[in-house]
């Protein structure tokens, strides 16, 4: 089993905050969220579902061996190792060659986890909430805010809808079944075409990059349908 390390943030003798000495991922979504695990430059990080993996992840949409971090030349790197159910760096899907952390990421590994990267040095609060951050949204108005701006003029129905389907499911992947029920319940599965699906994500994407172009919420899982990542 991989051991748990807990590393506190050391404080001077002011009070104030001393930075970390050595990077660290935090679990931030997960059964067991906020444990801690302190990166070595010396050595390669794994993790999955494998009781050998250093992070031990026990989801069976997790992969035996997802994912790895290590530190190259000036930083670490993560790379996916051809998991079954994916990588995500920032709402962005990590394939092929590794990429750079940097302070503050967010990683997803699956659809169940997601973990941040706090970098050494780094004097910020382990959690990455922040009431400005990401997607906002009032049921009762259908008022829609993206990093505390509101999306104005506000999104169609049918925008709506599909919004409020992705974030009703907790970061699961909504089918395009499911789409077609929660966007157009009045018309039959077989009435509403791919093309009008996808052109609808198109569009409420571009709707949310209008107040926050940096981060993609909407994620493609191919095959599968649709999920919201939110920051």
């Amino acid at each position: 089993m991989a051991k748990e390390l807990i590393v506190e943030e050391a404080v001077t003798a002011d009070g104030g905050a001393k930075p970390r000495e050595s990077a660290m991922l935090v679990l931030q979504r997960g059964a067991e969220s906020g444990r801690r695990w302190p990166l070595d430059r010396s050595a390669i990080l794994t993790i999955g579902r494998n009781d050998d993996c250093d992070i031990v992840l026990p989801d069976r949409q997790v992969s035996r061996t997802h994912v790895k971090i290590f530190w190259r030349e000036d930083a670490y790197f993560l790379q996916d190792l051809d998991s079954k159910n994916g990588t995500h760096l920032n709402g962005a899907e990590v394939v092929g060659a590794p990429v750079r952390l940097n302070d503050g990421d967010e990683i997803q590994i699956a659809l169940r986890f997601k973990l941040a990267f706090v970098d050494a040095g780094a004097t910020a609060p382990l959690t990455l909430d922040n009431d400005r951050r990401g997607l906002r949204i009032d049921k009762e108005t259908r008022q829609v805010w993206a990093n505390g701006i509101l999306i104005d003029p506000p999104l169609s129905l049918h925008q709506y809808r599909l919004l409020e389907a992705l974030w009703n499911s907790g970061g699961s992947v909504v089918t395009r079944e499911q789409i077609i029920e929660a966007v157009w319940p009045e018309a039959a599965s077989d009435g509403v075409s791919e093309q009008a699906i996808d052109a609808l994500v198109r569009r409420l994407r571009e709707r949310i990059e209008e107040c926050d172009a940096e981060f993609r919420y909407i994620i493609t899982v191919r095959g599968h349908g649709f999920r919201l990542e939110n920051r």
